[in-house]
């Protein structure tokens, strides 16, 4: 009983040692716990006929009708065409913004140029600070099919006829939602995979070029190998969050704001639905319902692409 008590106590004084340590972990622990643990409760209304008028106690007393929205959504006339559009735009991110990064951060590790290599960091990672409402507006400024900067250069070159419609045509879509996805992230995530490159054992590079082996030897086999843990965590997290946007970020903000009544056919995802029969319709029961699939199509991808990359690499985040 002793012996415990002065455990206590020592805890305790560790914990006043350690106070503003401590005081970042609650911080964030608090933000979880408000933002992301107990709006959790809310899950059951996917499963209620809930109405906003009935306030927070018919979170609870809501008629329950079990699995009637679900039903709805997967016989949806539109269900095939936003799992189309998700899974499309979410594998097009993935299949080229994943590997730029990784690319973008060993070409400014093997940059001997100091200045110059900071310039291209600076100017990299920027694009991540700019809101997509942000980039919309530069996007339409510059790629606008009769206002937009580009479009007029072209023209006035003789190029082009008349301008692209980049941001209204449903072909061009995906394309035009890639391009501005990694020019935004890419410097952010290379951060990533620079901190993993500067911790590889510099010995490595140096008797690598004294047995003869050139800039691409090293990198295939000191610089990948060295960052593969990084490479994987990264890519199980982009797994993960797939159909949300992945490593680029919210699918949603981009399909939101860049979408419109022209290319409908291609920007409305899951996401934008769930939130318009939500927000607009008052719907939130069958919102819910539709958020909540997505959500456990997401779990299921993670703990998948967790196994897989265990067996495949020795690498898995659990």
């Amino acid at each position: 009983m002793m012996k415990r008590k002065a455990d206590i106590r020592k805890g305790f004084r560790r914990f006043g040692r350690q106070i503003e340590l401590q005081a970042l972990a609650l911080a964030g622990v608090a933000y979880l716990l408000v933002f992301s643990i107990l709006p959790m409760f809310g899950i059951i209304i996917a499963f209620k006929a809930y109405k906003l008028t009935s306030g927070v106690q018919g979170i609870f007393s809501s008629e329950w009708i079990g699995l009637k929205y679900f039903t709805e959504f997967f016989t949806d006339y539109r269900f095939t065409e936003l799992l189309r559009n998700t899974i499309a735009l979410s594998t097009l991110k993935m299949v080229f913004a994943f590997p730029i990064p990784i690319l973008l951060a060993i070409l400014i590790s093997e940059c001997r140029s100091r200045p110059f290599k900071r310039l291209i960091q600076t100017a990299s990672y920027l694009p991540n600070f700019v809101s997509w409402v942000l980039v919309y507006g530069i996007s339409n400024a510059l790629l606008a099919q009769n206002s937009g900067a580009i479009n007029q250069l072209l023209v006035k070159l003789g190029i082009l006829e008349k301008g692209i419609p980049f941001l209204t045509d449903p072909g061009r879509f995906w394309g035009t939602a890639v391009v501005l996805s990694v020019w935004k992230s890419s410097g952010w995530w290379a951060i990533i995979f620079l901190a993993a490159i500067s911790g590889i054992d510099s010995t490595l590079y140096e008797a690598a070029s004294i047995d003869g082996a050139g800039r691409l030897r090293r990198i295939w086999h000191i610089t990948l190998p060295g960052i593969k843990g990084s490479i994987v965590t990264v890519l199980i997290l982009s797994i993960g969050s797939f159909l949300g946007g992945g490593m680029v970020g919210s699918n949603f903000e981009q399909s939101f704001l860049m979408g419109n009544t022209v290319n409908n056919a291609t920007s409305e995802i899951i996401q934008t639905y769930a939130f318009k029969m939500g927000m607009a319709q008052g719907r939130f029961s069958y919102a819910t319902a539709v958020d909540l699939v997505q959500s456990l199509i997401s779990i299921v991808l993670v703990i998948i692409s967790n196994r897989v990359a265990k067996k495949i690499s020795g690498e898995g985040l659990f």
